[in-house]
């Protein structure tokens, strides 16, 4: 399962934090604290497998280096000085290491960089208790403005809290986008469960620290509470299975095995508890098994997955059966002859795409790569529905995603959600 995790913290001198020993940990180098005049050295940490700073339009080529970065920024005087705000997110492990480096790195430039901030991102690609990939990314990111002069005052609008939920949100559109480009059968949700509608109680993020100071016998009121939720939530599966197949296709419509059991394993407490879990989902009538997949693996889904893609399919194929668009011809040459005025040629692929979004039927598929002209394609279509009399709305599932077909192609366009609630 695509798992989501976005967080975000400061690093200050007041929680015996340094700017320098947080870079040098987090890109495994040995920096120089001038500050301090020593060296924090963690280059025999293993797991990083992209390092880089990213500037902002017009900050100083040197503030690239990381070592000269965080030295700069950390020429606060007090002792309780704010020094980097740390924002932390998880990758999606569906993604092999080539496309994650590539999607943190696109969010980073789109959401931190371009907004002026210098964003120092590493992306780690660990290995988690379960043997699975667990890749993540930190960014460091700068608290004052920057110009070609170097740092100047504390940004304060960076501080908000609204501004916080929209990188949250913006990350999970982002990765669901490219899931969805890459044909990947997984989502991630920002919102919490209790939001979501979604049964088990939120459980709290217990870290290896923490789990470790409790196999130890330490009183840990955080960790006994988490572990009480689990509990509760385990009892509710063992009752109630229809949570767990609810839960697991709420962000990807089949499953296998392993993720019912890493579902299992967080919303559970002991190995007796979960195997009740684990024998309750399987045995549940709403459990429906689809044979293996392309790796030799049982996939399963529910029952409730299936009549909802049954109810896709009947609405999709009454939409291709109905013939109440049709674009004149004059309305789709004008529209081709106005874009060859712009400079606009459509190649043999795009003319027929046009050709086939334009014709008659209710509903019109194009697949293809970005990049390959769609948006550009479904421009000229705009001014073909438009001189037709037709009225032309965009929609698309995330924010990202409605903000590219508005730019690409001119059509006004928002999110399904956001007609949902209108």
């Amino acid at each position: 399962m695509a798992i989501y995790h976005f967080s975000a913290k400061i690093i200050s001198r007041a929680n015996v934090s340094s700017a320098l020993a947080s870079a040098a940990y987090r890109s495994a180098l040995r920096l120089h604290d001038q500050r301090l005049d020593r060296h924090h050295d963690f280059s025999n940490k293993a797991g990083v497998v992209h390092s880089e700073v990213l500037l902002p339009e017009g900050a100083p080529e040197h503030l690239a280096d990381r070592e000269k970065l965080w030295n700069a920024e950390a020429v606060e005087l007090r002792k309780d000085a704010q020094l980097s705000r740390e924002v932390e997110f998880a990758i999606p492990r569906q993604l092999n290491q080539a496309e994650g480096i590539r999607l943190a790195c696109e969010f980073v430039e789109r959401e931190f960089a371009r907004h002026g901030m210098i964003a120092d991102l590493n992306v780690h690609w660990d290995v988690g208790a379960d043997g699975e990939p667990k890749p993540h990314a930190h960014v460091m990111l700068t608290l004052r403005d920057v110009d070609e002069n170097g740092f100047g005052k504390k940004n304060r609008d960076w501080n908000r809290t609204d501004l916080l939920e929209k990188w949250r949100e913006r990350w999970a559109e982002h990765a669901n986008q490219r899931l969805a480009e890459l044909d990947i059968d997984a989502r991630i949700d920002h919102r919490s469960l209790e939001a979501q509608g979604i049964g088990p109680e939120p459980q709290h993020k217990i870290g290896p620290a923490a789990s470790r100071m409790a196999a130890k016998g330490l009183e840990l009121e955080r960790v006994d509470e988490h572990r009480e939720i689990a509990r509760s939530n385990g009892a509710k599966i063992i009752a109630e299975p229809r949570i767990a197949l609810d839960a697991m296709t709420h962000n990807q419509a089949t499953f296998t095995t392993r993720d019912l059991a890493m579902f299992a394993h967080r919303h559970s407490e002991g190995k007796g508890q979960f195997d009740h879990v684990m024998s309750a989902a399987r045995g549940a009538p709403e459990l429906v098994a689809l044979g293996k997949d392309g790796r030799g693996e049982d996939r399963f889904t529910s029952r409730d997955m299936i009549e909802t893609e049954q109810r896709l399919a009947r609405s999709t194929q009454a939409l291709i059966e109905r013939d109440r668009h049709r674009v004149p011809d004059r309305a789709r040459d004008g529209a081709l002859s106005h874009a060859e005025q712009r400079g606009l040629v459509l190649s043999a692929e795009q003319r027929s795409a046009f050709e086939h979004v334009t014709d008659a039927k209710g509903l019109g598929v194009v697949v293809g790569y970005a990049g390959t002209g769609k948006s550009a394609m479904l421009g000229v279509a705009r001014e073909a529905w438009e001189r037709a009399g037709y009225q032309v709305q965009g929609l698309a599932l995330s924010g990202i995603a409605a903000e590219n077909l508005e730019s690409g192609s001119g059509i006004a366009s928002r999110t399904i959600a956001s007609m949902e609630h209108q």
